[in-house]
């Protein structure tokens, strides 16, 4: 007999895309409150329907997964985590930020504390769910073995260990976007924006039209992992030195080391430049986006990739954006707009040394408030042979750099072939 009332349970469908008795009422969700009570929880679970108050549900992109996996048969539907010993392993406390609607739109700057803030609400049954957590480990790659032979780093037995390895604390972020907020970053339509993401994911979100009464959305899109060396505590502090790295995703390079661009010795050149700064007595934060090929996708890369390499003429700096475009009808979609956002949880006002040479990052944190006091290029001899097209291209094309490459440089053939 429970067998059969499951049954019956899950082959019912509640549908929720109208406001009106047959929608959840969870509770209201007021952005950018002085408190967490005020503000209100973020519930994208659906264990009760009825206390569910945004589009979408929680894990990003692997909500896709958990739903495998229910259809699977290998997850209960109705399993609520144990929340226990999860609580964040270094404070990092509220912020001003974080009670302006406008600094923060794309994450929700309570996610790692809600087994403190909504204890209330927890013990009432409410199903809520961390969508920030907070850890500590040990990191190790090549590269700092490299820096130490050279004479760049030095282990101090705090930071950086006699073997070589660094300690860090280290955070993850799943998207939870407050549309108005997201709407006003891009300077659209709150209307126009819901319409477009309703439509161009295949109508996946139908809420996104139908509920104009639920502002907060958590898109099935990659998060971001941030990593912190040094003292935490002084992230915020102007007075102390800060560095920092924001690098968007690319497997190809930062897992497998391929040469065909500057990704991954671009990053481990940031967290050393990170490591100096914390072992000064300041800190350092990397903040790694998950958007691949430029939020393209690695499909896209891949096929960019070729159309490089066999054009005319060969692999060159001035066809680099233009053949991008040509495959994807769009030189770049990161959109760094939403990207100052974790800086800002973080309670960041000022960074000494920004190890990018991107306009549009250096743009979007400056025109969000926070001061940038020195740029920091990537090391000449850093470079991989093959990256040199993608370097000049950047350079002609308004990224930071001491010089820019004439256009004779840019029509030169600087990558491989295909198939050398």
């Amino acid at each position: 007999m429970p067998d059969e009332k499951k049954k019956k349970k899950l082959t019912h469908i509640k549908l929720t895309s109208h406001p009106s008795s047959q929608g959840p009422k969870g509770p209201p969700i007021k952005w950018g409150a002085k408190t967490a009570e005020e503000r209100g929880p973020i519930i994208g679970t659906v264990t009760n329907k009825d206390h569910h108050n945004v589009i979408g549900a929680h894990s990003g992109s692997y909500s896709v997964y958990r739903a495998l996996a229910i259809a699977a048969g290998s997850l209960d539907p109705v399993h609520i985590p144990d929340l226990t010993n999860t609580s964040p392993a270094a404070p990092l406390a509220p912020m001003p930020q974080w009670f302006d609607p406008k600094k923060i739109v794309s994450i929700d700057p309570w996610g790692h504390m809600i087994a403190d803030v909504f204890r209330k609400e927890l013990e009432s049954g409410m199903d809520i769910r961390p969508t920030i957590a907070v850890t500590k480990a040990h990191m190790h790659m090549p590269e700092f073995d490299d820096a130490i032979k050279a004479g760049r780093l030095k282990p101090d037995g705090k930071i950086m260990k006699e073997n070589g390895e660094v300690t860090v604390t280290k955070a993850a972020l799943e998207p939870v976007w407050y549309l108005p907020g997201i709407a006003e970053r891009f300077k659209v339509e709150e209307a126009e924006l819901r319409r477009n993401l309703f439509e161009h994911t295949g109508g996946m979100f139908p809420e996104l039209i139908t509920r104009p009464d639920l502002e907060v959305f958590l898109p099935p899109i990659g998060g971001m992992t941030a990593y912190f060396f040094g003292d935490v505590s002084t992230i915020p502090d102007p007075k102390k030195l800060l560095a920092c790295r924001v690098h968007d995703e690319c497997n190809g390079s930062d897992v497998f080391g391929s040469d065909i661009c500057t990704c991954r010795p671009y990053l481990a050149h940031g967290i050393e430049v990170c490591i100096e700064a914390a072992q000064k007595g300041g800190a350092g934060v990397i903040v790694y986006n998950r958007k691949e090929g430029r939020a393209l996708g690695e499909v896209t890369k891949f096929l960019v990739y070729n159309a490089r390499k066999r054009q005319e003429g060969g692999d060159t700096a001035q066809n680099y954006f233009h053949r991008t475009e040509c495959v994807a009808g769009v030189q770049d979609m990161r959109f760094q707009e939403l990207m100052p956002d974790v800086l800002h949880w973080l309670g960041i006002k000022k960074i000494d040394r920004f190890v990018s040479m991107s306009n549009m990052k250096y743009d979007a944190l400056v025109n969000s408030g926070i001061e940038i006091k020195e740029r920091v290029e990537i090391p000449k001899e850093m470079i991989p042979a093959d990256a040199s097209v993608e370097m000049d291209a950047k350079k002609a094309a308004g990224y930071f750099t001491g010089k820019v490459p004439e256009e004779k440089e840019l029509k030169r053939q600087k990558g491989r072939g295909l198939d050398e």
